[in-house]
């Protein structure tokens, strides 16, 4: 009785459990568990400036909106993370918050708080928060960025 219950019991460790800050909104929970799930990898890949994840996160007709206002292209994105080199220890880590996704079938709206905290020379840290909105499409199966837009968020100092 115990050796059939041990595969169920190790099944369940790797269930997906509930976590303060999980994705919230609209549609089907495994749309909302994957694209966090892509949103999370991307974010590593781009502290570690892995062009691969770029090149899977973004489709190729991708219009990305930066927090300076510069509308910018899937074939800019890849230059400037080819220009940049990898990197295994990143002095700026990437995480989302607040992530809200929409999902309506075949595409999906994902909102987050983007918090990129950099450990500068001094060893202390500067941290800035970016609102992020993606339009997340369905091809054959495969999700992938279409719209991006990135806000920068005023610094709790000046907002007073």
């Amino acid at each position: 009785m115990l050796k059939r219950l041990a595969p169920l019991a190790l099944a369940a460790l790797f269930l997906p459990l509930p976590l303060p800050g999980a994705p919230q909104g609209s549609g089907d929970a495994s749309t909302r568990e994957k694209l966090t799930v892509m949103l999370r990898q991307f974010l590593a890949d781009a502290a570690h400036g892995n062009a691969a994840g770029f090149e899977t996160f973004f489709a190729d007709d991708v219009i990305y909106t930066r927090s300076a206002g510069i509308v910018t292209n899937k074939a800019e994105i890849m230059k400037s993370v080819s220009n940049s080199k990898p990197t295994t220890d990143p002095k700026t880590t990437y995480s989302a918050e607040d992530v809200t996704v929409h999902d309506y079938g075949d595409t999906a709206v994902v909102a987050f708080q983007l918090v990129a905290r950099t450990e500068r020379r001094d060893g202390k840290f500067e941290t800035s928060n970016y609102r992020n909105t993606g339009t997340f499409l369905r091809r054959k199966g495969r999700w992938q960025v279409v719209a991006w837009q990135s806000t920068k968020m005023p610094d709790a100092s000046t907002t007073k």
